[in-house]
């Protein structure tokens, strides 16, 4: 006898009612929706191990991006029917369409498809239809919504706006028996005879191939056999066409080969359209009902109430128990059998959140969703990049979890070096675990990072495992990679950055090489501006994460050396935007040079700068730029300055160069400004003199320029304007007026307070 068992994805009230109709009909065999590809590793959901919300992750073997997750929850219907046949040691199966055809046809529409002309997107996911396989999009729109959701015809027809609240007070908080799977395929029966004429193949091939399983259970003389599907499909099982019609129909599938494995997975995931597409919207809600199917609402109004407290949010136990009666009232008013969620949402907003809706969303993602992770057998087959990252997961203490977790990490201790290290090399291959965020203070031996895992990660180990067995290999291997795709020096030099705190040797090594032999065949002389100050920096501050930064030392000497050849010739000709972007890059050769201490670099960075002033033909922004850097260098003093600064804001120059001039000569501080009275009585001048109308041409240029003081200068620097530009009395203190005896007690005071000790 043949048990067709039409039931809900992820339904808790499904799941009981199916556990319970097992029991009492001990079937000889099993027959679950899902994919036979996954059939020999059925046995590993019976390990003790094991706990949801797992996945089975099929992937086609050659092609790893073309892959499906099947996710399981305690309380889904299809986990508590393999859990008991493994608990009873009966035959337990999948039957529906191998994924093997079902790849295979996927790849068959997208290459005809892009025959056609139309443009797929790159790792283009699964548009899942309402029973789990992706749907054609064939027929008109009212099927498609029908077959995606045909519960929401049921429960409008029994007066709900809401499929997901009619199906809850249905099923999910009622106890029944076999007649509840005789009532759902009847009410499906009637809505499919009801849907008009569409070709819907992979829906018929799919239903073809359950038939086929449950022909195939009853040639093998099983007596007794239990098949538990969609809803949807239970109408198509009962009533079966001829053999040979479904022998027709699967004739010559194409097939690809698949691999499958067991892989945690989250109730966060669980609220997704993926596999079965029954994502639910209360996974945390719904373990909840399985746990406590008799709950009146006090059990989950507690668990809220527990929430808040850990908040520290004052929550006492009489608010508890006027939301547990405010629900049950709600419940009452709309003919309820007893309180639901939206019930219980609506009292703890109104008795607990005392109408705040922020609170509100605190329970959403702490209970309703929940941050549930599931897990699996640490010896369940897995790739070895796989349990390569595990194993140094394990080892550095950072379990992979759903929900967010922050670490501070200080580069000086060894274990958060090899964390910053691991963290970094996921990221290069593009496993976003961790997401690096900036630290304040100066210092470069700190890394934030915040954590959170997410089970579709696995994918992409899978994929990157055939670059190496070990995520040092595959990291190595797949920067080698990028960088002999890349034609871009300003990329290669990106990619160089991310190797280093990465600790690739062999990959930084490679990646070094290749920008030296780029750059000594380019002319282009901007680009080189724009990745030597990363360069630098990697030898600058390489020694705090205990890098060897030789490899890349070679590399920014030569850079340095064209740089400063070519960088006079560069500032010619150019346009205002590529002026301003070749000043802020400059910006940071000058930060970085100065940082790294070395005279031939400063003495070979001044001359270039020397040359760059004194160049009529170079843009005046870089003109006044070099001019402020020889000066704070002291360069440029006395005379030779002063005539260098009345020559470049002359009134005979055109009025937009002169005030380029000032914004290059004043960027990043007006500190000179206020400390030299004679720079601001040439700059004041110049302004004073000017016509209203070039005046009024040069405004916008010197309000973009000041803009970037700080309060503090903008401050000061009005207060010298009021006093005509002189330094007030009172602050001009004249060597008369020292007291030397006086100074000299203060600076054991001083010193003590810097750290020093005096004898």
């Amino acid at each position: 006898m043949v048990h067709i068992l039409g039931i809900r994805h992820h339904g808790p009230g499904s799941a009981a009612n199916v556990k319970r109709f097992l029991e009492t009909v001990k079937p000889d065999i099993v027959l679950v929706e899902g994919p036979p590809d996954a059939d020999g590793i059925l046995q590993w959901a019976g390990h003790a191990e094991i706990k949801p919300p797992v996945a089975i992750l099929a992937y086609q073997s050659d092609r790893i991006e073309q892959s499906l997750f099947y996710p399981f929850a305690e309380f889904s219907p299809e986990w508590q029917a393999v859990q008991y046949a493994q608990k009873k040691k009966v035959h337990v199966r999948f039957m529906d369409l191998p994924l093997a055809h079902h790849f295979a046809l996927e790849n068959e529409a997208a290459k005809n498809k892009n025959d056609e002309g139309t443009e797929l997107p790159a790792n283009e996911e699964l548009n899942n239809s309402g029973d789990g396989l992706p749907g054609e999009n064939e027929g008109e729109e009212i099927v498609e919504q029908i077959k995606r959701n045909p519960i929401s015809w049921l429960s409008e027809a029994a007066g709900y706006d809401d499929p997901e609240k009619w199906w809850e007070h249905t099923f999910e908080h009622r106890v029944s028996n076999e007649e509840v799977f005789e009532a759902v395929q009847e009410a499906m029966a009637e809505l499919r005879s009801c849907l008009p004429a569409r070709k819907d193949r992979r829906e018929q091939l799919r239903e073809a191939y359950m038939r086929k399983i449950i022909r195939q259970a009853e040639k093998e003389m099983f007596q007794n056999i239990a098949v538990i599907c969609g809803a949807w499909h239970a109408p198509a099982l009962s009533n079966m066409p001829k053999q040979k019609d479904d022998n027709e129909l699967l004739k010559n599938l194409p097939k690809v080969k698949v691999d499958c494995t067991w892989i945690p997975w989250t109730y966060s995931r669980l609220s997704y359209y993926s596999g079965y597409g029954a994502g639910i919207h209360s996974p945390g809600w719904y373990h909840h009902i399985w746990r406590h199917p008799n709950d009146d609402g006090t059990r989950w109004m507690a668990k809220v109430a527990k929430l808040f407290r850990e908040r520290q949010m004052d929550t006492s136990v009489a608010h508890v128990i006027e939301a547990v009666r405010l629900a049950g009232a709600l419940a009452s008013l709309r003919n309820l059998s007893k309180a639901g969620l939206e019930e219980l949402n609506e009292a703890t907003l109104s008795v607990l959140c005392n109408g705040e809706q922020v609170l509100m969303q605190l329970v959403h993602d702490e209970l309703i969703v929940s941050n549930r992770i599931g897990e699996v057998p640490v010896d369940i087959p897995k790739p070895p990049l796989q349990v390569d990252i595990e194993r140094q997961q394990k080892k550095l203490r950072l379990p992979p979890t759903a929900d967010w977790k922050d670490y501070l990490l200080d580069l000086r201790k060894e274990n958060d070096l090899e964390r910053s290290i691991f963290l970094h090399r996921l990221l290069l291959l593009n496993i976003s675990w961790g997401t690096k965020s900036e630290v304040s203070g100066k210092g470069t031996f700190k890394e934030q990072w915040r954590l959170q895992w997410d089970p579709a990660f696995t994918i992409t180990i899978i994929e990157k495992g055939a670059l190496g067995n070990t995520l040092e290999e595959a990291a190595n291997s797949w920067a080698i990679q990028q960088c002999e795709k890349e034609t871009s020096l300003k990329h290669i030099a990106g990619l160089l950055e991310q190797v280093i705190p990465a600790e690739l040797s062999r990959a930084a090594a490679s990646i070094a090489q290749r920008i030296n032999n780029m750059a000594a065949l380019s002319n282009d002389i901007i680009e080189m501006v724009a990745i030597l100050p990363g360069l630098v920096g990697i030898m600058r501050y390489g020694n705090v994460r205990k890098t060897d930064a030789e490899m890349v030392r070679a590399v920014a000497e030569s850079l340095i050396t064209r740089v400063c050849i070519g960088l006079p010739a560069a500032c010619c000709g150019i346009d205002e935007d590529t002026a301003a972007s070749l000043t802020e890059d400059c910006v940071s050769i000058n930060q970085s040079i100065q940082l790294l201490q070395e005279q031939e670099y400063l003495t070979e960075w001044h001359n270039c700068l020397q040359q760059v002033a004194y160049q009529i033909q170079a843009t005046a922004l870089m003109r006044g730029f070099a001019a402020r850097q020889l000066m704070d260098a002291k360069w440029l003093q006395g005379d030779i300055l002063f005539q260098l600064f009345y020559s470049s804001i002359s009134r005979s120059l055109p009025v937009a160069e002169t005030a380029a001039w000032l914004e290059g000569f004043l960027k990043g501080s007006g500190t000179v400004l206020l400390l030299d009275d004679d720079l601001w009585q040439m700059v004041n001048g110049y302004v004073q003199h000017l016509e209203d109308e070039a005046f009024m041409q040069v405004l916008p240029l010197l309000r973009r320029t000041f803009s970037n003081f700080t309060p503090a200068e903008k401050r000061k620097m009005g207060e010298k304007v009021k006093t005509g530009g002189i330094a007030k009395k009172s602050q001009v203190i004249s060597s008369g007026d020292f007291d030397n005896e006086r100074a000299k007690k203060a600076i054991p005071v001083v010193m003590s307070l810097m750290g020093y000790k005096l004898d």
